[in-house]
């Protein structure tokens, strides 16, 4: 299922415009959650299934733990930090499930391309193409510096907790200053933000899905604001 660019924008648009507004009813929760399936639903179909069940996974038992384990009479140190980081998980994490099916889901040139045809500013274009890919490049670098310290042996286990973290975050953090450089050099190289106008091979149209899309996200919205502030 191809979707526009714009229309995976407008979609982080509605999304954090609605978990910015408190659910108050048992009705406006069933909205989010509802409205917090569809972009995992995309993730799915886009055979991204790590990613949408580890996300549906943290969401169910944020919620789990927010309205059926604890409550506002929970006492106690632990019980109160895991109050708080539930309620941050279920007030956030549906806008990072539709940012992260965005990021893994859009091409550069296809995002490029949409932020032309939105005439947006270079500089607020080139910004959000260095980190729709600085993420994912991060993600792939951990991966393999825990591969190799797994071939070392040193893990949480065994007394090396201490190791691990030396040896992991130093050049984790040592690639990340590399990767900002190397993406920055790659957005030069390829002409961003000189003075032309720049081409691109992908053809961006909204498609029906788009449609069905901004119609639902738009619906949602609607739906939303009047029972909150209206009905």
């Amino acid at each position: 299922m191809k979707l526009d660019p714009r229309t995976k924008l407008y979609m982080i648009l509605i999304v954090s415009a609605v978990v910015m507004m408190s659910a108050t009813t048992p009705f406006l929760w069933a909205v989010r959650i509802i409205m917090t399936l569809i972009p995992v639903i995309l993730l799915i179909i886009e055979k991204k299934y790590t990613s949408a069940f580890g996300f549906t996974f943290l969401y169910i038992a944020a919620l789990v733990l927010t309205f059926v384990f604890l409550s506002e009479e929970s006492t106690g140190i632990f019980k109160s930090l895991l109050t708080g980081y539930s309620g941050i998980v279920v007030q956030f994490m549906p806008c990072l499930i539709t940012a992260w099916y965005v990021v893994r889901t859009t091409k550069i040139d296809e995002f490029m391309s949409a932020m032309q045809r939105m005439h947006l500013p270079d500089g607020i274009t080139i910004s959000l193409a260095v980190v729709m890919r600085f993420f994912p490049t991060i993600k792939e670098e951990y991966s393999s510096i825990s591969d190799a310290m797994k071939m070392r042996g040193i893990s949480f286990g065994g007394g090396n907790a201490a190791k691990m973290v030396e040896y992991r975050m130093i050049p984790l953090l040592f690639s990340c200053v590399n990767i900002g450089d190397e993406l920055s050099a790659a957005a030069i190289t390829r002409g961003l933000g000189g003075t032309v106008k720049r081409t691109s091979v992908e053809e961006l149209k909204l498609r029906v899905g788009d449609w069905l899309l901004i119609t639902a996200f738009t619906a949602v919205a609607v739906i939303f604001v009047l029972f909150k502030y209206v009905l």
